[in-house]
């Protein structure tokens, strides 16, 4: 799956919402080849017989829960310019809006246990998926135009390299979309953007607690910002961050929490990892 990651900038168009776009472009005149010995890229976007699940799936593979979406530090070597099967490749380097229709595939035990395109290694099982110029790793929701089925999804691969397939999702990912037994499917492909990863950690007002504020601003947008960017940085204490509007501010806090010890504990991870001494903030 890995390949040599060519830097090339060039222009490409394409049916994408942002460029660049999935659509590959020949290789221009005069640029460097692939050089020999790099391992050949993953053609994806096949579906074959004996590429199901293994000899001891999990018992419920519809229970398995979506990717949760956060936002991650990028990867330069795995969003560099790219060539693939003769075709060059301009991957996204930020975290913006952007939606496509098309044919999704998937890629199952014939791949898993593989490196990816990120370095990490392939799991069928869980809910990641492969995507020729999204920023890796990033986040998507895929929905499955026949049945309205939509899942969330962690891009941290790249494929699928045959021009009418969009995305190579995960086993999983597919056999929750309903696009196992035919092996690809219509869907659409939408990216999350920090954004809309921040929506919806708003505190209400009058919430009741002890809380870590980590800053305050006027403009909710702003502290928005803020919040998808600690969410980076925060290892343990993700899950707890919100933003509290008080008298006009909006506090981008960790909590509420119900003992010292945790709120200690938290609190020394914020100094740690972020140079922050934090505010103990009481909500009543």
């Amino acid at each position: 799956m890995k390949f040599l990651l060519v830097i090339l900038l060039l222009a490409m168009t394409g049916c994408a919402t942002r460029p660049p776009v999935t659509t590959g472009q020949p290789r221009p005149s005069g640029a460097p080849a692939i050089q020999s010995g790099e391992p050949a890229p993953r053609h994806g976007g096949g579906y074959y017989l004996d590429d199901g699940p293994g000899d001891n799936p999990p018992p419920d593979i519809a229970s398995i829960p979506d990717a949760v979406p956060r936002v991650e530090p990028l990867r330069t070597a795995a969003n560099k310019p790219y060539e693939a099967l003769g075709q060059y490749y301009v991957p996204m380097t930020t975290l913006a809006p952007y939606h496509e229709t098309g044919i999704a595939s998937w890629y199952g035990r014939r791949f898993d246990g593989q490196s990816t395109s990120s370095g990490e290694t392939y799991h069928m099982y869980a809910m990641t998926a492969a995507h020729r110029t999204l920023p890796i790793p990033s986040y998507a929701r895929v929905t499955a135009l026949d049945t309205g089925r939509s899942v969330i999804v962690r891009i941290n691969d790249r494929g699928p390299f045959r021009s009418n397939r969009i995305i190579d999702l995960s086993y999983t990912a597919a056999y929750k979309l309903g696009l196992v037994q035919h092996g690809s499917g219509k869907v659409k492909v939408e990216a999350i953007t920090p954004d809309q990863i921040a929506k919806g950690k708003d505190v209400p007002p009058r919430t009741r607690g002890t809380f870590l504020q980590l800053a305050s601003f006027s403009d909710h947008d702003n502290a928005a910002r803020f919040l998808a960017d600690t969410s980076t940085r925060l290892s343990n204490d993700v899950a707890a961050l919100a933003i509290l509007n008080q008298d006009g501010h909006f506090r981008v806090v960790l909590g509420p929490y119900d003992d010292q010890d945790s709120l200690d504990q938290a609190a020394a991870e914020v100094r740690l990892r972020m140079n922050l001494d934090p505010i103990r903030l009481v909500s009543h």
